[in-house]
């Protein structure tokens, strides 16, 4: 038998046919797909029906906003674009609102649904889940929608929605296939596969430019978001060697250890931080929108010049904009300007820069003690017991970004994710599921309060099917905190924002896992210790009342 040409093999792989549903698993799996999440429905079975021959592992949450979440989680964990799957219709809706939060996020989600047949028509014939557009309603929360038209155009979808995750500002996608087009049997094509691209840094005279304005710097101060985190030894060692004071936003938690002598941590809403930046005659900003949902009011005048660092040139002039833009990959291009200044002589001490930012710090923490004392001990409570790498998951909660933002220190072997801008409620707890999927052997714990848990609460039933170890700490103040303490602030008599108690730890007995009220920190991290190696969630309450 001779062996097959190149040619012959081209040939084979043009007349192969396929139903739309394999031909849409098949190039999942040829872009490295070997999760996913999502809820079968009447119109996607015959997606369902090739997961496992093509080696996808599928988790299957109990609502596809929780499928969304979960799915967002894995990406940020993994560093690989999150697949989602949804049936038409209400479903797809029902995953908008986690589409927008990846979209705020730069996170890599794809999610892939059935659509209304090929040849439907414009007027309403009341088939099951009909909708005028999906690809409208989701073309507006995602980077883009892509309703294909053959069986062979899947191929060319997929490989395009993967074309952006790895060549530009990662976003959200989304790809409907025609419910007929699932089911029909054509022409597939070959495989085709998204293009390797080599990450790229910003261009040599604008580097040139950066690196200039740095070595001159007599108060340097740096600014890392998401976006950074590729770069976190080049943003370390060049915040030594300038002698640069670091603060990051919600999404560059962690990249410089929070522990560090430099590090300010998650603090630009404070207007102590947003004092010393101003002060700053040098800023770099790498992989930061610099936005309201970053600094909780607009941007603060700054006294000195700004270098921004971003793979998406759009973001120079957005905001602050940008004195030096460095448009490439935060990690090529943070070590091509590390390169530039390794022979700028760093400062002779680095005691004034650290002395500036203990002083930071404690403006900072005087400026919000009496609010935050309630979670602190806790707080610490739970980082005694975390291990180095674990990852945390939070909620658009008042003890999350009140509390364990500013207060609850992680390193970059670490995570810490938080739904940000989009600011949806329910994230923790389905977030917390996707990181476990994706790192099953790193602890994990989600932190959340009793208005944002109830969003997404039936994804314990998830994790108690599953079976995974995995603490949920919830501060139970009763309703929705923020909007009671807003509605008092404007002199308004709160509404609508105080619940009757549930007993969240009965209910999580109820979905088939276990629950217990913490009443003390100590009792907290007992508690959390037996959590993490005990199959199956453990939801800990803190009553407000002890919080």
């Amino acid at each position: 038998m001779t062996e097959e040409t190149a040619t012959e093999r081209t040939v084979t792989e043009q007349m192969r046919t396929s139903t739309g549903g394999e031909a849409l698993v098949r190039a999942l799996a040829a872009h490295g797909v070997s999760t996913a999440f999502g809820i079968p429905g009447t119109h996607n079975l015959e997606i369902y029906r090739h997961l496992a021959a093509y080696g996808i592992t599928h988790v299957a949450p109990r609502h596809e906003q929780g499928a969304g979440y979960a799915a967002d989680a894995y990406a940020r964990v993994t560093g690989d674009p999150g697949v989602a799957i949804t049936t038409t219709g209400p479903a797809l809706l029902n995953i908008a609102a986690a589409v927008g939060q990846a979209y705020s996020d730069s996170v890599p989600l794809l999610v892939v649904s059935p659509g209304m047949p090929l040849r439907h028509p414009r007027q309403s014939t009341g088939l099951l889940h009909e909708m005028r557009s999906q690809t409208e309603a989701l073309r507006n929360v995602a980077a883009f929608s892509h309703r294909v038209s053959s069986v062979e155009e899947i191929g060319t979808a997929v490989a395009r929605a993967f074309s952006l995750f790895r060549t530009e500002r990662p976003r959200p996608v989304h790809i409907e296939v025609p419910l007929d087009l699932l089911e029909a049997t054509e022409p597939a094509g070959p495989v085709r596969r998204a293009p390797l691209v080599a990450p790229r840094a910003a261009d040599g005279p604008s580097l040139d430019a950066a690196a200039a304005l740095l070595a001159g710097a007599v108060r340097p101060g740096l600014v890392l978001g998401g976006g950074a985190r590729g770069a976190a030894e080049q943003c370390r060692a060049l915040a030594e060697q300038l002698g640069a004071p670091v603060a990051t936003t919600a999404n560059g938690k962690g990249i410089v250890d929070e522990r560090h002598p430099l590090a300010l941590g998650v603090s630009l809403h404070s207007p102590s931080v947003q004092k010393w930046l101003a002060d700053c005659d040098i800023v770099l900003a790498v992989g930061t929108e610099l936005a309201e949902s970053d600094l909780w009011s607009t941007p603060p005048a700054l006294d000195g010049r700004l270098i921004r660092v971003d793979v998406d040139p759009a973001q120079m002039y957005a905001g602050l904009p940008a004195d030096v833009a460095l448009v490439g990959d935060a990690q090529a291009t943070m070590q091509a300007l590390k390169e530039r200044l390794a022979r700028v002589p760093g400062p002779a001490s680095t005691d004034a820069a650290t002395r500036t930012t203990a002083a930071v710090r404690a403006s900072r923490d005087d400026e919000t003690r009496a609010r935050d004392a309630r979670w602190v001990p806790y707080l610490e409570a739970i980082r005694s017991v975390l291990a180095a790498d674990a990852v945390v998951t939070s909620d658009s909660a008042q003890c999350c970004y009140y509390g364990a933002l500013p207060h609850l220190p992680v390193g970059p072997e670490g995570r810490y994710l938080h739904p940000t801008g989009f600011g949806t409620l329910g994230y923790a707890l389905p977030a917390a599921i996707g990181a476990k999927t994706a790192s099953p052997d790193r602890q994990v714990i989600a932190i959340s309060g009793d208005g944002g848990l109830q969003f997404s609460v039936q994804e314990l039933a998830t994790a108690a099917q599953l079976q995974l170890p995995l603490p949920v700490v919830v501060f139970d103040n009763g309703g929705y905190g923020e909007i009671r303490d807003e509605m008092a602030a404007r002199g308004d008599t709160p509404a609508a924002v105080d619940h009757a108690r549930v007993d969240l730890a009965g209910l999580a007995r109820a979905f088939g896992g276990r629950g217990a009220p913490a009443h003390s920190p100590g009792e907290l991290a007992a508690l959390l210790t037996r959590a993490l190696a005990t199959p199956g969630p453990t939801l800990i309450t803190v009553p407000e009342e002890t919080a």
